[in-house]
This record gives C-alpha cells, sequence and structure tokens, in this order.
C-alpha cells in the first residue's frame, strides 16, 4: 500500500470479533510455517487473561498488523526456555498479572502493509505498557528467518555478529535490534516448525529504565531532586556561634523551598582563622581544624531538624597528625559520610602543609547515588568517571578560588564532567574578601548547576546560575529519569560507546 493511499491509522485492542480477519492475516505473515495460525479460543484466552497485552493496526478499517504478549514472572523460566514452555503449552496460563516482564507471543505485519513501519508502532506501544504497568523489561524470542540460507557455513552466533554488522540483511532481526533490543543468547529448538531459522531463536530484552523494584519501606525514590547552593559571602565573625548561626539561616532558606540537597563551598568557614592571623598560615588552619567536630555534629542537627541533605563544604581536619582537607555529607535520616579532597593545590601544600585523602566513593542517598569532589579534584576526569562508573547521577563540588582565571578552570572543568559522565554538576562557592586572614585575601565565584547538553536539556548545558561575586542562594530543579533516557537513547552515549577493548580505569587499593 502506498501512504497517499492511507486515511485512516488506528491502534485499537484486540477484539474476538477481529479473529477472522487475524486469521487470514497471520496465514498471510508466516506463509512458510504450516498451521501458523492461533485457534479462536486460544486468542479469546488472551484477551481474558490480559487485554492490554493485545493490540492490532489498523489501516482505513482493514486489519494490517498485530502484536501479542503476557506478563510473566521471568525468573520461573530458564534463559533456555521454548515457546511452548513460556506459554504453558499455547494455553497462555503462564500470564501472571504479579510478574515482571512483559513477553511478547507474537508481533507481525501483513505483507502489503510492510514499509510503512508499522511495526514500530507495536514496538513502542509495548514499551509504553511496560513502564505503564512498572515491569522491568520485554523480553521474546526473535526468529532469524534468513538463517537456513547460511546453515551450512555459519553457526547461529556468528550468523548474529554477521547481521549485527551489516553483513548480513536480517529484516527480523535487524529491526528488533534497530528498536533497541539486545541480544542475550541464542536459544535452540525454540519454535517447533520453524525450517526457515532451524527452529533456534535469539532472546532479545529490552530493559525499562524507570523500572522501580518494589520495596517494603515506607518511603519513594524521588525523580525530580531539588538543590540549593550556598553563595557564601566571606564575612568576619567573632566566634564559631556566630558563624552556625549564618549557615542555619541558609539552611533555612534553601530547605523553605523544600530542596533535597544544601551545598557548602570549600573552606566557608575560612573567617575564623582571623583571631590566629599571628600566627604562620600552617599553624593557623590546624587551630581552625579545631572547629571541624563541632560544625559536623551542628550540621548533622540541622539536617534533621530542616529534613535536608547538607554537603558540608569542606574544612581542615587534622588525623594521626596529618592535616586534610575533607567534608561530611549530612543526611536528613541522621547519618554522617565523610569525603577527601585528594588533589590538594600547590599553595595548599606549600603554605599549610596539606595532604591528599585517598577514599574516593559514591553516597547512596534518598536522591539516588552522588558524588562530591573538593574543588581541584574536578580538575581531575578519572575522579568523576570512576563515580561514574559507580552509578553517580549529582556531583557536587564544593569549592574556592580566589581568581577569575582559578574559577574559570573548575567551571569549565566542572561543565566537562558533567557531559562526558552523563551527570548533573552542582558547583558552590564563596565570594568577597578576608583581609584579616593570610592566603585567604578574596575570592572570586559563580555557583551553577550543569546538565548534559542533548536535546532534553539546556542547549548550553547550564540548568541554573547565580550572580557572580553576590551572596545568595540558587536554587534548580533536576530530573534523574532524563539521565536514563540519555543513557540510553542520547544523540551521543558518552559512557556507553567507551572503547573498553583498548583502555581501562581501575581504582587501585586503597589504605
Amino acid at each position: 500500500m502506498k501512504i497517499e493511499e492511507i486515511d485512516n491509522i488506528e491502534l485499537k485492542y484486540l477484539s474476538i470479533d477481529d479473529y477472522a480477519e487475524l486469521k487470514d492475516a497471520m496465514i498471510l505473515a508466516y506463509q512458510n510455517m504450516p498451521e501458523s495460525y492461533w485457534k479462536e479460543s486460544q486468542i479469546q484466552s488472551l484477551i481474558s487473561k490480559f487485554g492490554k497485552g493485545q493490540v492490532v493496526i489498523k489501516i482505513n478499517g482493514e486489519l494490517a498488523g498485530c502484536a501479542l504478549s503476557i506478563i510473566v514472572d521471568y525468573d520461573e523460566f530458564s534463559e533456555s526456555h521454548t515457546y511452548k514452555e513460556i506459554t504453558q503449552n499455547y494455553s497462555f496460563n503462564s500470564h501472571n498479572d504479579n510478574g515482571d516482564v512483559l513477553y511478547g507471543i507474537d508481533v507481525f505485519i501483513k505483507p502489503e502493509f510492510r514499509g510503512l513501519r508499522l511495526g514500530r508502532r507495536l514496538y513502542d506501544y509495548r514499551k509504553e505498557l511496560c513502564e505503564q504497568l512498572n515491569l522491568r523489561g520485554i523480553a521474546f524470542g526473535g526468529r532469524i528467518p534468513n538463517y537456513h540460507k547460511y546453515i551450512n557455513e555459519l553457526s547461529p552466533k556468528e550468523y548474529i555478529e554477521k547481521v549485527k554488522r551489516k553483513e548480513i540483511n536480517d529484516p527480523v532481526l535487524n529491526f528488533q535490534i534497530s528498536n533497541d533490543f539486545h541480544p542475550v543468547k541464542v536459544m535452540k529448538g525454540y519454535l517447533d516448525g520453524d525450517t526457515d531459522s532451524n527452529e533456534v531463536a535469539v532472546l532479545l530484552e529490552w530493559d525499562n529504565i524507570y523500572y522501580q523494584r518494589a520495596t517494603k519501606k515506607a518511603a519513594t525514590k524521588k525523580s525530580v531532586v531539588r538543590i540549593g547552593l550556598i553563595q557564601w559571602q566571606m564575612r568576619p565573625y567573632k566566634k564559631l556561634e556566630d558563624l552556625l548561626q549564618q549557615a542555619e539561616y541558609f539552611v533555612d532558606a534553601v530547605a523553605g523551598y523544600r530542596s533535597d540537597f544544601a551545598l557548602f563551598p570549600e573552606f566557608f568557614n575560612a573567617p575564623l582563622m582571623a583571631e590566629n592571623n599571628h600566627m604562620s598560615g600552617s599553624e593557623a588552619i590546624r587551630e581552625l581544624a579545631k572547629y571541624t567536630d563541632r560544625i559536623v555534629q551542628k550540621f548533622s542537627e540541622l539536617s534533621i531538624s530542616y529534613n535536608i541533605n547538607i554537603i558540608s563544604g569542606s574544612m581542615p581536619e587534622m588525623r594521626d597528625g596529618i592535616l586534610y582537607n575533607v567534608g561530611y555529607l549530612c543526611k536528613r535520616d541522621g547519618t554522617i559520610e565523610r569525603y577527601e579532597k585528594l588533589h590538594v593545590t600547590p599553595d595548599e601544600a606549600k603554605v599549610w602543609g596539606m595532604q591528599g585523602g585517598t577514599e574516593l566513593k559514591v553516597f547512596d542517598t534518598d536522591c539516588g547515588k552522588i558524588g562530591i569532589l573538593i574543588c581541584y579534584d574536578s580538575e581531575f576526569p578519572e575522579l568523576s568517571r570512576l563515580l561514574a562508573d559507580e552509578g553517580m547521577d549529582i556531583l557536587f563540588i564544593p569549592f574556592l578560588t580566589d581568581t577569575q582565571n582559578g574559577y574559570s578552570r573548575v567551571r569549565h572543568c566542572a561543565q566537562a564532567r558533567a557531559i562526558e559522565n552523563e551527570c548533573y554538576v552542582a558547583i558552590a562557592g564563596s565570594v568577597g574578601n578576608l583581609p584579616n586572614v593570610h592566603n585567604m585575601d578574596i575570592q572570586f565565584a559563580q555557583s551553577m548547576v550543569f546538565t548534559p547538553c542533548d536535546f532534553a536539556f539546556p542547549s548550553n548545558g547550564i540548568k541554573a546560575e547565580a550572580t557572580p561575586n553576590t551572596e545568595m542562594t540558587l536554587i534548580a530543579d533536576v530530573d534523574i529519569d532524563l539521565l536514563r533516557e540519555l543513557n540510553r537513547f542520547g544523540s551521543v552515549r558518552n559512557l556507553h560507546d567507551r572503547r573498553k577493548d583498548i583502555f581501562q580505569l581501575t581504582k587501585t587499593n586503597q589504605s
């Protein structure tokens, strides 16, 4: 049929009234297979058990194609199952409303309607149904009807590889792969009487990236996460309580907008060094480290009382006589986790005698997996890539930069991390000056939230940006589901397309 002859295309649920037309269509679609149609009682059974799983496409009122499916508890079947087993001897009693996988029983287009991309419509419907029912994926045994031409020279595995490389044209398998189904294994003896495929089928699966496993906890997995960035003004404080009062003011502000995270900058507590400005820089920073435990305790209390996850920026900390630059993730459930700056700057090492940490990890939160890199660490792409390999969705970067060129290094590297790791990146810094604190005289910052660059995101990769060098908060929503779509269907797929056959990135043993 030509496109100009089409007046109407409808996707409809299959009705038993369609049976006579369905039978004729199946006979035409499977001319090389004897008894290649379902009996009326079988179709009635399918409709009764799972009406939403049975759909037809009609063109100008004529049945042009059909897709039949059931829901199964997939773990009850081995990966080497047969068509007879999965349908429970063609009775479809294997259908289970509480199952976890949509299993494709049949899909076909009548010969005269092929070439109109109707099959894609049927597959798209199955994917939408799978997502709607919160099933973990779709599976089916795909025929390889051209395999009989190569049966004496190629194994099924070799045949599939050549089809994937476009060296052999198999219209059925090519179509399924182009619709995001991936081959899992070869199944021999799958469909009785399928001589064209030598009774060999390919187990094909499609993963539902939106699937959420049922949980017994009274909690929900958030898709849209609200981030609160605190662009902190450096100003003199006479005592710790004054600094903590200002910190609580900002926590209160971003929590008032129901933010899930509050991000403080690197060394936001540096104003407390002013009282020790008569000391050397290395001595003053070690005196500042004495406040860290009390600040962390207060932040943990704030995270609980304001129902927000607080990323404490960073602070100096002494451990076993060694000075580190560290921060704490204070979760709203009361737990506290620690992160370290792994690469200290030359200035931190020379002036303060600070040393780099050794621990790099992803943190599980009630809003997904996050990573935290302190300032200079963002300029080393290996770190964020390791975090991305562990499932990081949001990377937080607390920073402190004195000049615009220093800020530009952090800003541009952070944006690159968002693109190459298919994640969101939030950076927060301090502004103003501290004339009475050695080595912390001036600050330059513009806090921002970066995204990947694809159609679902801002074209320039910037979700939100603060006014440069002004004390303020910046609040932005990020949609985690968009990252899942990008990972599977993006214009480019940086994580998926890495050539792991020629390079690898791994962590060394950490002390």
